[in-house]
């Protein structure tokens, strides 16, 4: 790609590319390091009209990432609270303008000042109160049309691929020996617009299986696991709640959706215990520490308040997301903590501490430890039903190229490193930190499954149900929400990774639902987790549609549409 497209691609791709790096690694001395004449300048684009037209600037290019009223959505942060809100106007504005690619924040300098002023100003009018946050607040999330144009791009070099290529039952293996060198292309920012589902847009999954919505009564769900009875438990994270969707109707959709709990810092992980037909304890993950609450079979609502068990690594930078596992014999913890930057350097970034880890506490949230390090973002966990080894679901660094770091699945050695940040995939150093850390070179794990990078692999479990053909039995399924970092997209699918009888990944993964990106390469949705329902079916969530899909099996040459 040359420099012009490079660039059209950054200006379309939305100005809320810069807002959301802008919001997403705050220093402890000032909002990303700016200087301080940065945090002097003074903003002379206050006025009403200002606002205004910081607004259109803001529905134009941001708010297909943040969200029509800047509550942000997904992993996209929201701008109206957070680390924008606590910036001084001043520094965002330098970091809008200054940019940092390593980070995956291009410069915003080709913009008018005029227009980047505004949309500070804006932005600040919505964590400040006044008629702009009235307004975002009592707006509805209502998503633009799909256009009618289609995306051109030349076809993707094997074994890598784009959504065009994307279809149920195609399988797919990348090697180390298939990766190219860094910065063989340039690095896109290309975030993804989402759209309204237009009619007659449905999943589409392999011939044999069937796509139903399950629920519609959830907003943004995460991730999701399934209760002993059979009830669904689903994170809201952005709401800052839970939800539990109870029973299943006979045309297969959620009899009850309940609230049972809210309040919560950005829950994501959900974890049961100990483990079994009679849990006493529903652990949920959010963004900053594990609590717990008092839980019996069949409760819809929390019965007590939540115990806080544990401090998590955490601030206003990088991934969010802290999932929870038991490990079989009940006795360990497993938490996952994503790093706080693309590739800092923990040697000399104090708030990379303790994240790019899993750590392990006892149930009880004592006896902290790192289990494995080097995991630049573990976005889902999962124990192996047979072997008991931890498996994690890998979103790996941005800003070596379109091909370059491939997300993983794979299963996680106690003590193991991964290589993030000096190396990636075994042997190979990041040339950004190039003669660092050789001790570990022979070190760095190469993962199990390779994925195609930016994918941005999220949830997983291993099937265990009996409604599927006996060939799904203990295979893996994951949730791919799909790339930001990547010229072409790729990812907003469910895969499946085939797994031997002995509990080891082949090196393979295989399309399994796909159709969330248009022709013209927008999405209208975007799967976050999975889990199987007591009936064997699976349930996907999906935080770009509001909805949890329901794959069922329907038997060979039935329809696999609605």
């Amino acid at each position: 790609m040359n420099m012009n497209k490079t660039s059209l691609k950054l200006r379309d791709s939305a100005l809320a590319v810069a807002v959301l790096a802008a919001s997403a690694v705050l220093s402890a001395q000032s909002f990303h390091s700016a200087p301080a004449d940065a945090a002097a300048q003074e903003n002379k684009y206050m006025s009403a009209a200002d606002i205004e037209a910081g607004g259109k600037v803001y529905q134009a290019r941001c708010a297909a990432c943040h969200g029509p009223t800047a509550k942000g959505q997904a992993n996209i942060p929201a701008l109206a609270t957070g680390a924008t809100q606590a910036a001084k106007p001043g520094e965002v504005f330098w970091y809008i303008t200054k940019g940092d690619l390593n980070n995956g924040m291009p410069s915003w300098a080709m913009l008018p000042e005029t227009d980047r002023w505004q949309v500070v100003s804006y932005l600040k009018s919505l964590g400040g109160g006044g008629a702009a946050a009235t307004k975002a607040a009592a707006g509805a999330e209502v998503k633009p049309a799909p256009s009618t144009t289609k995306f051109e791009a030349p076809d993707p070099a094997p074994p890598f691929t784009d959504f065009r290529f994307e279809k149920p039952g195609l399988s797919r293996k990348i090697t180390v020996a298939d990766l190219p060198k860094p910065y063989a292309t340039q690095s896109a920012a290309n975030s993804p617009k989402v759209v309204t589902k237009p009619d007659g847009v449905w999943p589409k999954v392999p011939e044999g299986f069937k796509v139903e919505l399950y629920s519609k009564d959830v907003d943004g769900p995460r991730m999701l696991r399934t209760a002993p009875n059979g009830d669904i438990v689903v994170a809201e994270s952005v709401k800052g709640q839970v939800t539990i969707l109870h029973g299943m109707t006979a045309d297969g959709k959620a009899e009850k959706a309940s609230v049972y709990a809210t309040g919560l810092n950005r829950p994501y992980g959900i974890a049961f215990y100990p483990e079994g037909p009679n849990p006493k304890w529903l652990y949920i993950g959010d963004t900053d520490a594990v609590v717990r609450f008092p839980y019996s079979n069949g409760d819809l609502t929390a019965t007590g308040k939540p115990e806080h068990i544990a401090d998590l690594p955490h601030g206003s930078s990088g991934h969010w997301t802290r999932d929870i596992r038991f490990t079989p014999d009940g006795k360990k913890m497993l938490v996952s903590v994503g790093s706080g930057s693309n590739v800092d350097d923990p040697d000399t970034t104090p708030g990379e501490k303790d994240r790019a880890d899993v750590l392990e506490f006892n149930p009880d949230g004592s006896g902290m430890s790192v289990y494995a390090y080097g995991i630049r973002n573990c976005a889902g966990e999962a124990i192996h039903p047979k072997t008991g080894e931890l498996w994690c679901s890998v979103n790996e660094r941005d800003a070596l190229g379109d091909n370059l770091v491939p997300d993983y699945i794979t299963h996680v050695k106690p003590g193991g490193f991964y290589g993030w940040p000096w190396w990636y995939m075994g042997a190979n150093q990041d040339p950004r930190h190039a003669g660092k850390h050789p001790e570990l070179k022979t070190k760095a794990i190469v993962p199990d499954v390779l994925l195609n990078p930016h994918n941005a692999s999220l949830g997983i479990m291993f099937y265990e149900g009996n409604q599927f053909p006996a060939e799904y039995k203990g295979d893996l399924f994951a949730a791919e929400h799909g790339s930001w970092n990547r010229s072409d997209r790729v990812g907003y699918e469910l895969i499946r990774v085939p797994m031997t009888p002995a509990g080891r990944a082949k090196g393979e993964y295989e399309d399994f639902m796909t159709g969330f990106v248009l022709p013209s390469g927008e999405a209208w949705g975007r799967p976050v987790a999975v889990t199987a329902a007591s009936d064997g079916s699976l349930l996907v969530s999906d935080d770009a549609y509001d909805a949890i899909w329901r794959i069922s099996y329907v038997g060979a040459g039935k329809s696999a549409g609605k």
